[in-house]
C-alpha cells in the first residue's frame, strides 16, 4: 500500500482554523492571567508587551498579534481578573442563602482571596483602580464596571438581609460603602504586614451585621 501505512507529518496535516484559534484563545488566556500579576504589583499602566514576552519567554511580535496595542492587553487584564475574582470570592458564596449568611460567605472567600493571594500583588482592583481613577476611557471603564458589581452584590446581600430582619435597621448603599472600604484597607494593610488585618474585617462586617456599628 505504499505511503497510506506511513504516518503523517504535521507538514501533512496543517492544523486547523480551529485549532488555531483554540491555540490562540490558550496563549491569550495565559498571558493575560500573568499580565493580571505583573499589573497587581505594578499597576496597569507598568504592563508592556517586552516585559510579557520576557517573563513567559514568548515573542514580542506574537504578544502583539494576539491584542493589539497596549490598552487591549489592558482590558484582556481586567477580564481575566474579573473571572478568576468571580471564580475565588463570588460564585463560592453563592451556595449560601441570599442575605447575612452569603455576605459572611462573600467576607470569608474575599479573605481568602486576599491572603493566598489569588494575584502575586494582593488584590488586583485595589491595586489598579487608583490608577486609573482620573484616566477616562475603556480601561477605566472596565475597572468601574467592576466595581460597581461589587458594591451592587454587597449592597443587595445587606438589602436581603435587612427585608428578612436579619439585621438592624442600617443605609444599605452607604454600610456597602463602608465595607468595601474596609476590605481594601484591609489589603494594603495585609501587604504592608499587618497579620491583624483580616481579623478587623471580620469585626467590621460582624458589626453591621449583628447592629454592633453605626452605620
Amino acid at each position: 500500500m505504499g505511503d497510506v501505512d506511513r504516518p503523517r507529518t504535521d507538514d501533512e496535516h496543517p492544523p486547523t482554523d480551529d485549532q488555531r484559534l483554540l491555540r490562540g484563545a490558550r496563549a491569550r488566556q495565559t498571558i493575560a492571567r500573568h499580565a493580571v500579576d505583573v499589573a497587581s504589583m505594578e499597576g496597569l499602566t507598568g504592563l508592556t508587551i517586552g516585559r510579557l514576552a520576557t517573563d513567559l519567554e514568548l515573542s514580542k511580535s506574537g504578544i502583539a498579534t494576539l491584542f493589539g496595542t497596549k490598552e487591549k492587553l489592558q482590558l484582556a487584564a481586567v477580564a481575566s481578573a474579573r473571572e478568576a475574582f468571580l471564580d475565588a470570592v463570588v460564585r463560592p458564596a453563592m451556595d449560601e442563602p441570599a442575605g447575612a449568611a452569603r455576605l459572611r460567605a462573600l467576607t470569608e472567600h474575599w479573605i481568602t482571596y486576599a491572603e493566598t493571594p489569588l494575584f502575586a500583588g494582593g488584590c488586583f482592583w485595589v491595586a489598579s483602580l487608583p490608577d486609573f481613577d482620573s484616566r477616562p476611557g475603556r480601561v477605566r471603564d472596565a475597572l468601574i464596571r467592576h466595581h460597581q458589581d461589587w458594591l451592587a452584590l454587597i449592597a443587595g446581600e445587606l438589602r436581603q438581609a435587612l427585608h428578612a430582619g436579619e439585621v438592624a435597621r442600617l443605609d444599605v448603599d452607604l454600610t456597602a460603602f463602608q465595607i468595601d472600604a474596609v476590605l481594601s484597607a484591609a489589603n494594603t494593610a495585609l501587604r504592608l504586614g499587618d497579620t491583624g488585618a483580616m481579623a478587623k474585617v471580620r469585626r467590621v462586617v460582624g458589626g453591621f451585621l449583628d447592629g454592633d456599628l453605626p452605620s
